[in-house]
């Protein structure tokens, strides 16, 4: 459990200190830099959270923000939810992605992906890079401003891998701009040294095929087998059709099997 300091830090809040401490998303833009942040409420300090989070929210938005995360932990999808609202209504970028996630996937209100859209285009213009990376995940409205949904994607892509690797497949699709297939490699290698699943399946294919880059089919194995070992069915596929390169078919040409080394 956590202590609660005996004095404010600074000009803020008791509160707000410890909300920061023991509840604050380390990727919430408006977190100062001086605070760690958490990627995970720990399960001891849930109720110290939702206490002292509660009272800050009433002049933090960023304290609203994070009561919300205190309550997704204590299994509170409803206050949760009014507590990203109220979040969000005060501009902040983060619970306007937690809505976004809840209208795309339908947790806890009904489906609605124009309205996630909408959120994460507010959050990305914004700035915050999840709201980039989940725009263009969603289609980004890519299929109505795909030159704007780049722009975007470029300013996520300079820290996070999910921007990198969006924006990869649209350099390497010619998709809102000029086709680039050197940049589209840059981008992919910088989210597969991340652990990305499509960013290292998509190296797997440059690399197979020079494209972007040298031809080395070792590589591209290697980066086939981190995607697939990371659940990528593409790169599992391409790793089967490696060895069992010669197929079989009959006499309509259809498939019958594949032979295999």
């Amino acid at each position: 459990m956590v202590v609660v300091p005996t004095s404010a830090a600074l000009s803020q809040s008791a509160d707000l200190v410890l909300c920061d401490r023991i509840a604050a998303d380390p990727a919430d833009p408006d977190k100062p830099a001086s605070v760690k942040g958490v990627a995970e409420i720990s399960a001891g300090d849930i109720e110290t959270a939702i206490k002292y989070c509660r009272t800050a929210a009433a002049g933090s938005r960023r304290a609203m923000y994070a009561l919300g995360r205190a309550y997704a932990a204590n299994r509170q999808p409803a206050d949760a939810l009014a507590a990203f609202r109220k979040a969000a209504a005060k501009g902040s970028t983060s619970a306007m992605v937690e809505l976004g996630v809840a209208y795309a996937t339908g947790a806890g209100v009904a489906k609605d992906e124009a309205q996630a859209r909408e959120l994460f285009a507010k959050a990305a213009e914004a700035g915050n890079p999840r709201g980039i990376s989940n725009l263009a995940a969603l289609g980004g409205g890519g299929s109505s401003d795909p030159t704007k949904t780049r722009a975007l994607l470029a300013k996520g892509a300079e820290t996070n891998a999910e921007a990198q690797y969006q924006l990869g497949m649209m350099l390497a699709e010619g998709v809102g701009g000029t086709k680039d297939d050197v940049q589209a490699r840059a981008l992919f290698e910088k989210a597969a040294a991340q652990g990305h699943p499509g960013a290292l399946e998509r190296m797997g294919a440059f690399a197979q095929a020079g494209r972007g880059g040298p031809q080395d089919s070792g590589a591209a194995k290697g980066f086939y087998e981190r995607a697939a070992a990371l659940g990528n069915a593409d790169a599992a596929a391409a790793l089967k059709r490696a060895d069992c390169p010669y197929s079989i078919k009959d006499k309509q040409g259809k498939l019958v099997t594949n032979l295999c080394f």
